[in-house]
């Protein structure tokens, strides 16, 4: 059964650009466990089927399937922790054309799992692409937020600033969400009284942000893909590293709090 509305489905097939070839990471963050019905993965699927029909390449992410253990290291078992499955997954992410963040709310902020997300995404900010530009340059980045309570634009500016300081590039428009009426409620994708129509499915707001981010994201991806990337002009790491003191910005130089 198709996730997406009319109007979706009519927009996907007229669009004329070609997206083949491009990779996208769904993560969601929720903090259910693996086997349990997620909202945040019912919002994810409308970004999947959307980047499915345009022929990209779509990987599904679920992070409450793995441990993720605190730091901000690529494998924090070298620092003291037993277990880190980062190391397991993070090529999915670093391979990925397009990261899409999904994250429900709670207390107005984004999920714990996604903050440890994004402090694993930072623990690679020491690395370097082939142009000796920082490892996530030329990859687009987005963000699905899903709730009972406000907070998405607080949500999504955390997200976006945060993939943007590792080096993603953030497209307009990059942040879709549906939130419903505040307070105790149903969530998105709930079935309504009538047992026929999905909460938030009719949701003209957020289905049309969720179309705008993920179209955005998609043209983004192809100009910097098709471009080679961001030119290596003034953002090359090995420029500022004259053997003084090592270069920032790297966990295994920080400073401990």
């Amino acid at each position: 059964m198709s996730k997406l509305s009319d109007t979706q489905a009519e927009i996907c097939a007229g669009a004329k650009s070609d997206f083949s070839g491009l990779k996208a990471v769904l993560v969601n963050a929720t903090l259910k466990p693996p086997s349990a019905d997620s909202h945040t993965d019912t919002l994810l699927d409308v970004v999947d089927e959307i980047f499915t029909r345009q022929e990209v390449s779509v990987d599904r992410l679920r992070l409450s399937e793995h441990l993720l253990a605190p730091g901000v290291y690529a494998d924090m078992t070298e620092h003291g922790w037993e277990r880190d499955d980062w190391p397991k997954i993070c090529d999915r992410v670093i391979g990925a054309d397009i990261l899409v963040l999904g994250t429900p709310i709670w207390l107005g902020e984004k999920s714990s799992l996604a903050q440890a997300f994004i402090e694993k995404l930072y623990a690679h900010s020491g690395q370097t692409n082939d142009k000796g530009q920082y490892l996530f340059y030329g990859k687009v980045g987005g963000v699905v937020v899903t709730g009972n309570e406000d907070g998405i634009k607080h949500v999504a500016s955390g997200c976006l600033y945060a993939m943007s300081h590792v080096g993603y590039t953030v497209p307009p428009q990059a942040d879709c969400g549906w939130i419903g009426e505040a307070g105790p409620g149903p969530s998105y994708g709930d079935e309504k009284e009538d047992g026929e129509e999905r909460v938030g499915f009719d949701n003209v707001f957020t289905q049309r942000n969720t179309t705008f981010m993920a179209f955005n994201l998609l043209h983004l991806a192809r100009m910097l893909k098709d471009a080679g990337g961001i030119p290596a002009e003034g953002n090359v790491r090995e420029e500022w590293d004259d053997g003084s003191k090592p270069g920032w910005p790297n966990p295994e130089h920080r400073r401990d709090d």
